[in-house]
């Protein structure tokens, strides 16, 4: 029997209803306004009064109004199908919906149900299975779906039978398990997960141990994001942001890119939408969107469904690496999510914290965060989910609440600089706030040494000190003039200068530079690396200007280079007999 309840009292989105029965927290209930019904999730129990949060407009809503409890949290649908779509934060697909507005208690399928997909079993009768094991598998546009043992199935099972390979819909029954007592369990191929719990199916959960290569010189070669790490890109508007995710997602060593975009203006939604199925992937040749989830939610949705939306991303990653696959999730911008959680909490008069935000704002970030990582599956293989999140902090400010909170729990900061911004140094990474803690673990280490070259992080750290000897040494010349310092300030400054645009600086829209392969990303940095330790001997600072502005624009036209190519060879010899020359006077 099914708990019901009536509408007491109304504060915009949240509504106070007086439940006649149990009620939990997180639970999903049903407003309803006439004969429309409006989903919504308890948030907060007193007694018998509920405050449930609609993710709907609550418009013409009364006192009285019915509504109805379902008995379990908000699920996200998870089977072969959700490739290549675009959802709200409720995991509605905005491509069935009728209107040009999202209508207020439209529900349309997450999947197709109709639709057949060619099946192949792994598992046979026999074999001795436990929630996420793998009991066949299905191909979603090149990508091995594998069908999988629910995650809410608890202890061990035996499989009684598999179904034949062939074609069958999501809901026919694959598989029958036999539990311990011995009842029967029909499995399909669609299964359900509440969003805001961590799926654990598995086996153990390690440290990061190698890199996710993502194309950008910045972040790669200066601040590397493990595979199964974390990270954010905080950063004032204008200041590259969006861009630099595109890029990451196009260029990423990922299987599923899952891109949320969370309370963003809508014309920058419409852009995800407009650009990825033009954006071709540079590792399979496909169009990008084929192994691409879009989940959107606009700054005129509900802050509710919001919300709900980084969560919904978050268990889909989930879902796609219990099938041993490397997945990419972005969130832009979390800023947004936290705001909504602000608006909430306000709104149920809950004590607040720092500039009104909630004060478990760090716990709850830092619990979301860490639903990310590197997992080892019941069958020994390895997933990962990877988490890069933007903030926007109001006015470029990086010590309010959000970005202060999210530090705490990312491990990569990627801090993008108005400054650089505005002088056109994309992307604009500050290479001096930002930084990677994974170049502190012993395991990515080895990973560096084994695959990139010995002494590899030593080397970072020698190229972050020219950068930030180069930063003090322009301070000194801008307060004492060009004349006033001397040759070896000018030179110091000119050799930051050239990391910064040799390595730090990237073109996103050029088809050879906006994407940088690791070997070459070692060539290039090893070579201004060499060329950094040199002591030149220049007879003023005009000399020393012209001789390092002449090899920037080779090293430049380098980056512009096709790899390996003769033009790249011939620019490559040319900075070789410049600097030959310029030791030699």
């Amino acid at each position: 029997m099914k708990t019901t309840g009536r509408v007491n009292g109304i504060i915009s989105n949240i509504v106070i209803v007086k439940a006649d029965g149990p009620v939990a927290q997180n639970e999903i209930c049903y407003v309803w306004t006439g004969d429309t019904k409006m989903m919504a999730e308890v948030i907060k129990v007193i007694g018998d009064d509920a405050y449930v949060q609609v993710y709907d407009s609550t418009r013409g809503l009364k006192i009285g109004d019915r509504v109805e409890f379902e008995g379990h949290m908000l699920e996200a649908t998870l089977a072969p199908g959700l490739l290549s779509r675009n959802y709200d934060g409720l995991q509605n697909d905005l491509e069935k919906m009728d209107s040009l507005f999202i209508e207020r208690g439209s529900i349309t399928d997450p999947i197709d149900f109709d639709k057949t997909w060619e099946f192949t079993p792994l598992a046979k009768a026999g074999d001795k299975v436990s929630a996420a094991s793998w009991l066949g598998e299905v191909k979603e546009q090149w990508i091995p779906h594998k069908i999988m043992v629910p995650f809410t199935m608890t202890g061990s099972y035996t499989v009684k039978s598999v179904a034949a390979a062939g074609s069958y819909k999501v809901t026919d029954t694959v598989a029958v398990l036999t539990d311990a007592e011995g009842g029967d369990h029909e499995v399909t191929m669609v299964q359900r997960w509440p969003v805001k719990q961590a799926i654990r199916s598995y086996v153990e959960k390690p440290r990061p141990d190698r890199i996710m290569e993502t194309g950008v010189r910045a972040i790669d070669t200066f601040n590397p994001l493990a595979e199964g790490g974390t990270g954010f890109i905080p950063g004032p508007f204008g200041a590259g942001k969006t861009v630099l995710q595109h890029a990451i997602s196009k260029q990423a060593d990922a299987d599923v890119i899952i891109m949320i975009a969370c309370g963003e203006r809508a014309n920058e939604v419409v852009e995800i939408f407009k650009e990825f199925p033009e954006l071709i992937d540079p590792h399979t040749g496909h169009p990008l969107m084929e192994r691409t989830i879009i989940i959107c939610n606009t700054s005129n949705m509900p802050v509710a469904a919001r919300e709900a939306s980084v969560y919904t991303g978050m268990t889909i990653g989930e879902y796609y690496r219990a099938m041993g696959l490397k997945v990419l999730v972005m969130a832009d911008s979390t800023s947004r999510w936290a705001q909504a959680l602000r608006e909430m909490s306000n709104r149920l008069e809950e004590l607040p914290g720092q500039d009104a935000f909630p004060m478990d704002l760090s716990a709850i970030i830092s619990n979301f965060y860490s639903r990310a990582g590197l997992v080892r599956l019941t069958n020994g293989q390895t997933g990962s989910v990877t988490f890069l999140g933007t903030v926007s902090p109001a006015g470029g400010n990086l010590k309010e609440p959000v970005t202060e909170s999210t530090k705490k729990a990312a491990r990569c900061f990627y801090a993008l600089a108005q400054a650089r911004a505005d002088s056109k140094r994309y992307p604009a990474i500050d290479p001096l706030d930002s930084y990677s803690k994974y170049l502190e673990y012993p395991e990515i280490r080895e990973y560096l040494d084994a695959h990139i070259g010995k002494g590899w992080v030593d080397n970072v750290y020698a190229g972050k000190t020219l950068v930030q000897r180069g930063k003090e040494a322009n301070d000194q010349i801008n307060i004492l003039g060009d004349d006033g310092v001397p040759v070896e300030y000018h030179e110091r400054f000119w050799k930051s200068e050239l990391i910064d645009f040799v390595i730090l600086q990237q073109d996103a829209f050029d088809d050879i530079d906006a994407n940088c392969p690791l070997e070459r990303q070692k060539m290039m940095f090893e070579m201004v690396l060499d060329i950094c330790n040199n002591t030149f001997d220049f007879a003023d600072f005009e000399e020393c200007s012209k001789f390092f502005k002449t090899l920037i624009n080779l090293f430049r036209q380098m980056n512009y280079a096709e790899w390996q190519s003769e033009k790249f060879a011939d620019y490559r010899s040319q900075i070789e007999a410049l600097v030959n020359e310029q030791l030699n006077k």
